[in-house]
């Protein structure tokens, strides 16, 4: 069985009573539906229906009546929302999008940051936090994929003093993937991406069902890494752990 695409196992997530205030406002992407995000949010995030490794994702901007596109460093400004919905959609080249509201995110070093947190299980056995790692946007980028340049830090490095906040983390990243196992009960494994807001809220911005825990080779301690290979071995799945892009804090 399946799991869905970030389209749908975000309409899991929404519609949960537990985890609906964590969750941005995404709809599909469409003129319309683009408008009103940006209009009601100054900025939104639009990403591929299926899609990984922070390939295709967009921000959008607004700006007076036109609008401002960023993918990967590349910056383009249009002079109002039609014709840069149509580049977005050459862009796509056909795929499925959706448009998300974008969230300010905490900064380090004047750079916004997320965290991966892995939540495994073994044959049997319960669901449980394996491990979690900041991940520091590329300078000139917009997400903060190791694959795409980002440098990974312990949370608890971007997050000083911020036991709590790592903690009750923890605790929605367990309510996020029973509430996505009951749904998809073939489910062994999520990478949720959560982010803190410059307002210190956390958020959800989605659950990774084939997770690549490469960023936990760059994490000065190697523990979370072998719990998370310890937990995959035990389905058969055994990780590339090949990261060539991303960087360790420093």
């Amino acid at each position: 069985m399946g799991f869905g695409n970030k389209w749908s196992r975000h309409g899991v997530m929404s519609s949960s009573t537990e985890l609906s205030a964590y969750m941005p406002e995404t709809r599909k992407m469409s003129q319309g539906n683009l408008t009103s995000m940006l209009n009601k949010y100054g900025m939104v995030y639009v990403k591929p229906v299926n899609g990984s490794m922070g390939v295709g994702v967009m921000r959008v901007e607004k700006r007076g009546k036109g609008i401002r596109c960023q993918a990967g460093t590349v910056r383009r400004s249009f002079p109002d929302v039609a014709s840069g919905y149509e580049a977005i959609r050459d862009f796509a080249g056909g795929k499925a999008y959706m448009v998300q509201m974008g969230i300010r995110l905490k900064k380090y070093r004047g750079r916004p940051f997320d965290l991966r947190i892995m939540v495994q299980r073994k044959p049997g056995g319960p669901w449980k936090v394996t491990g979690i790692a900041g991940r520091l946007a590329h300078p000139r980028k917009i997400v903060t994929n190791g694959s795409q340049g980002g440098t990974i830090y312990p949370a608890s490095v971007l997050l000083p003093g911020s036991e709590a906040l790592i903690n009750r983390m923890k605790g929605i990243s367990l309510r996020t993937v029973r509430r996505l196992h009951a749904v998809y009960p073939g489910l062994k494994q999520i990478g949720l991406d959560m982010a803190v807001d410059t307002q210190g809220r956390p958020w959800i911005i989605e659950a990774n069902t084939k997770p690549d825990p490469c960023p936990f080779t760059k994490l000065p301690s190697h523990a979370a890494l072998r719990e998370i290979v310890s937990h995959g071995k035990a389905w058969g799945i055994h990780y590339k752990l090949k990261c060539l892009k991303s960087h360790r804090g420093r």
